[in-house]
Parts: structure tokens; sequence; C-alpha cells
């Protein structure tokens, strides 16, 4: 049963991760002619284009990949509940705390990815600032590095602004930790 729990949510993770990239891709105007893109395109067409023709857009978000990434959490955690027998005979108050879980899970991957985003970024610009999917990374991380270089100059030609973000994200991470808990520990 481990085995079988773990590959469903290495899955619903890769699949949902997809969705946000396809989203954080969009938001932050980053060309989709490149290898990532197209690979995040291929990967998540056949979800998404027929979700934009009920979700639309708003504001230039891609708000259709943005929910289907929040679906397959909830459909994992839906799953896993069916799977472990739990969800019988409970409440139907259980389809909210479920709904709000998916949420709080989709938020956590969605900082993993922008920590992970920033990790090869920072490290790319130390090894091969000149790399072919540099630029693609670096549009990534652009909106999020930018609050924090505008008050924090780099030190001997050292940007430390992808530290001070990677403490934000992990702080922001240990409250989903500890709201997630607190979700289970009333339902």
């Amino acid at each position: 049963m481990q085995s079988l729990l773990f590959i469903l949510q290495t899955a619903a993770d890769l699949l949902a991760g997809i969705f946000l990239l396809r989203f954080l891709m969009q938001w932050a105007r980053v060309p989709f002619r490149n290898p990532i893109g197209q690979f995040v395109v291929a990967a998540s067409d056949w979800a998404v284009m027929p979700a934009r023709r009920i979700i639309p857009g708003l504001w230039g978000m891609d708000l259709a990949s943005l929910l289907l990434a929040w679906l397959v959490q909830l459909v994992y955690f839906m799953l896993v509940l069916a799977l472990s027998g739990v969800a019988e005979g409970l409440a139907p108050a259980l389809a909210g705390t479920l709904a709000l879980v998916a949420l709080i899970e989709t938020a956590r991957l969605f900082l993993y990815l922008i920590f992970g985003i920033v990790i090869i970024t920072a490290i790319m610009s130390w090894v091969n600032p000149h790399a072919p999917m540099a630029p693609v990374l670096n549009a990534l991380a652009r909106p999020f590095l930018a609050p924090f270089q505008r008050f924090i100059p780099p030190l001997g030609g050292v940007d430390l602004s992808p530290i001070v973000l990677i403490i934000v994200l992990q702080l922001s991470l240990g409250l989903l930790a500890g709201l997630r808990l607190s979700l289970f520990a009333a339902g």
C-alpha cells in the first residue's frame, strides 16, 4: 500500500507541477519556444486546451492550468482516502476540508517549483551563465527575485537575493505545513 501511495503522490505532484509551470511561464511571459516550454505544452495540452473552453483567463493568467493543478491534488487526496477506507461513512464536510488541503498542497508545490527554479538559476549563474536554458530560467526567477534585489545590493558582485528568497520560501512552507496540520486536527 505504501508503494502505491508513493507512486500516486509522485504522479500527482509531477502532473500538478507541469500545470503550475505552464501557469508560471504564461504569467511571467516566458516564451514557450524552448525545450522546457515545448515539454510543458506537450505534457499539458491534452487537459489545458479543453479546460480553457470552460475556464477563461484573467488578467493574462492561465486560470485553467492553475485549476487543473488544484484538481490533480484534490483527486489524489480523494484516491488516498478511498484506498485507505477512511472515506466510508465520513460527513460531507470532509469535501470542504479536502478542497482546502488540496489548495494548500498546490501552494506547497508552487513554492517548491519557485525554490527549484531559483536554486538552478543561482547555480547556473555561477557555473555557466550563458547556457541555452539560462534566459528561460532567469525569466522565471526574475519576478520573485526582483522585489528583494531592490533592497539588497550585490556584495562584491554576488547577488544575495536568492538566499533571502529561499529563506522566505522556507518560512512560507513551514506556515503551509502548520496550516495543513491544523486542518487535519480540526477535521
